[in-house]
């Protein structure tokens, strides 16, 4: 099952991928998602954050990525450039959604609309991005390993006491 988080962000890459093929405006995006079949199961606070936040900040977002890019802006299929823009967005705007979430989501995105390896590519542009825009996020990660839940777990000690009944004779 797909969290309400996850369909906002898949609706947003549609919106966005319209946007950029057809430019059309925001209001008129917002208003068609709104009648979208299975938007009422998304989070459309996110929805409205993200999508509105990234048409505003969509050139300095290219700015923020352009230097992690092996190509020019636009050789970038636009499936990954949107998804490339609303990671980017979270990671810079959004610093409430942990680092690894943002980058995890926008791969999930990258694997169920992008090309064969195009969450790959995503995955890496938005790990470079976030060592330079989330750094003491990931420091202070890097500085406390001890309280990633593998390591809580292993470091949970079970005791168990054991009773001892006397027998009572029959």
């Amino acid at each position: 099952m797909k969290s309400a988080r996850r369909r906002s962000r898949e609706f947003v890459l549609q919106a966005l991928y319209q946007w950029q093929l057809a430019g059309q405006s925001l209001a008129d995006i917002e208003q068609q998602y709104a009648e979208a079949e299975g938007f009422a199961k998304a989070d459309s606070a996110l929805f409205s954050v993200i999508l509105s936040g990234v048409l505003k900040h969509a050139d300095t977002l290219k700015e923020k990525l352009l230097p992690h890019l092996d190509r020019p802006w636009k050789e970038v299929s636009p499936i990954e450039s949107a998804i490339l823009l609303i990671g980017a967005f979270e990671l810079i705007h959004l610093p409430e959604t942990p680092y690894r979430v943002v980058i995890n989501e926008a791969i999930e995105l990258g694997k169920s609309f992008g090309g064969t390896d195009g969450h790959k590519y995503v995955n890496g542009i938005l790990d470079k991005l976030a060592a330079t825009v989330r750094a003491g996020e990931i420091a202070f990660q890097a500085d406390a390993p001890e309280s990633t839940p593998a390591k809580k777990i292993a470091a949970v000690k079970v005791t168990t006491k054991t009773r001892r009944v006397a027998k009572t004779p029959d």
